[in-house]
């Protein structure tokens, strides 16, 4: 009798563990399940590489070349190579800076419109081999490249079209010559993720025709995972501005007809198009001084203004691309240093404490199934999982309530960007005593947008979608 009991609780017990890791198998959704549920017919995607490149968020410039010797922003191409003698260059120096503030990836000035090079090119004398730096056997590109990779960061270059110093600029044999230099850096320095052009020709350029596809073409060809930045993308897209700042409306959409390099549009680059054809991501670049090259007399940005841009460039739909340029030694100038790294502190101290995280969270719908798209989604930090109310509905909303009153002072919102850029007009209510009161009114959210918010003790807070090109898919509220 005995036997026979034991025998029988054991087949209970196995039974219960079936029905309980059936149960636990309920509650999760891979992506593959979540993406079959989600239609994306008549939207424009992106490319995995143009995801990836738009999680990183922040990321480094540094315009360091002989316009730093020569103290010019613009040099002539006629400065003799003995005035680039950097004594103190330390590319670990940067790197280690540029990972403590949080940046995912450098992109160096390789060349810049003067045409001096900072690798040994064999297509040119106008090099760093002619110049001081280790007696001519130096090679910058190749030692961020390595310290780049060494630290963890991802690698990217500027090589300018103009070249002021070459005689074959203006000329059918130009595009050759540029080829042949773009051809040196994307295949002796290792992976690169982002190649960076743009069309300028300044004032006194010669008549010249860039061929940007024959380019863009050769960046696919040796680095298929890199992003391309030019006005016109393919991949990333100029935001129209140097300030670093986005449009409040912000589509990682555009119709690249409608623009020329070097020649586009400056309000369409800020804001994109709702009905562009291709998926071209803004990047937002500008400096944290004054200046892009070094120069003793540059302007520092402080700390206000730095996190003014990062909320206006990352927080509307965008990458912030800042610009750190290093001084005569070859190294990032102390105070830099320390404005940036007190400029990143101040954002990590903000955004590091997500005050809905235990918010319970009501939506006005879920899409079937229930565990793929719970509403709950939307605050447990993780981009993969989203919240979306029933196929076909665009007007939808979220509650979030809240056990005690908080007193939020910014709202980050997300959509999951693999299934496309959905929303066309959001609001943002709070419940206070009772009443709901709209604080916030805004178009686009993309990957990221960040809104200010009274910073007042609520009791709720609600995201009201009003319009959408197709049923929203959120993956985050969060509020600081």
């Amino acid at each position: 009798m005995m036997k026979i009991l034991h025998i029988q609780t054991i087949a209970v017990l196995f039974t219960g563990l079936i029905l309980f890791s059936g149960c636990k198998k309920e509650q999760t959704c891979s992506e593959n399940t979540q993406a079959s549920y989600i239609d994306t017919t008549g939207l424009v995607l992106p490319d995995q590489r143009q995801v990836d490149w738009q999680k990183m968020e922040f990321t480094a410039f540094v315009h360091f070349n002989m316009n730093t010797f020569t103290d010019v922003e613009w040099g002539e191409g006629d400065a003799d190579p003995s005035q680039f003698n950097p004594t103190g260059f330390d590319a670990e120096q940067w790197v280690k800076a540029f990972k403590k503030a949080g940046m995912k990836m450098v992109i160096l000035t390789a060349k810049h419109h003067d045409g001096f090079c900072l690798w040994p090119s064999e297509y040119t004398d106008y090099t760093i081999e002619n110049s001081p730096y280790k007696n001519g056997n130096g090679d910058i590109v190749k030692e961020v490249s390595e310290a780049c990779r060494k630290h963890g960061l991802k690698f990217g270059f500027y090589l300018s079209p103009w070249d002021r110093h070459e005689s074959s600029y203006g000329t059918d044999r130009y595009n050759k010559f540029y080829k042949n230099q773009l051809r040196e850096l994307l295949t002796n320095y290792g992976r690169v993720h982002e190649v960076w052009f743009d069309g300028a020709k300044g004032p006194n350029a010669k008549d010249m025709e860039y061929d940007f596809q024959g380019y863009w073409s050769m960046v696919r060809n040796h680095q298929p995972q890199a992003v391309i930045f030019s006005d016109k993308g393919p991949d990333v897209r100029w935001i129209g501005n140097e300030d670093g700042i986005a449009g409040k409306t912000n589509w990682s959409l555009m119709d690249t007809s409608k623009v020329d390099v070097g020649n586009a549009d400056r309000d369409y680059l800020n804001s994109g198009d709702p009905n562009g054809s291709r998926w071209v991501v803004g990047e937002c670049d500008v400096s944290i001084s004054s200046d892009w090259f070094y120069h003793t007399d540059s302007r520092l940005k402080t700390v206000k203004e730095l996190l003014n841009i990062y909320e206006k460039s990352v927080g509307r739909n965008g990458l912030l691309l800042l610009n750190v340029p290093p001084d005569q030694r070859g190294l990032l100038p102390e105070a830099y240093v320390e404005r940036l790294h007190a400029f990143a502190d101040t954002v990590d101290e903000i955004y590091s404490k997500d005050l809905a995280l235990d918010a319970e969270v009501t939506p006005s719908g879920v899409r079937t199934p229930e565990r793929c798209f719970s509403g709950s989604h939307l605050t447990d930090t993780s981009f993969s999982t989203v919240w979306a109310p029933e196929q076909g509905t665009v007007k939808s909303s979220v509650e979030l309530a809240f056990s005690k009153p908080i007193a939020p002072k910014r709202i980050l919102i997300r959509e999951n960007i693999n299934y496309g850029q959905r929303v066309k007009q959001f609001a943002v209510d709070v419940r206070r005593n009772g009443q709901w009161e709209t604080v916030q009114n805004g178009t686009t959210i993309g990957y990221k947008r960040i809104m200010k918010l009274p910073g007042k003790d609520i009791e709720g807070l609600r995201l009201r979608i009003e319009d959408a090109k197709a049923s929203p898919v959120l993956s985050r509220i969060a509020l600081y």
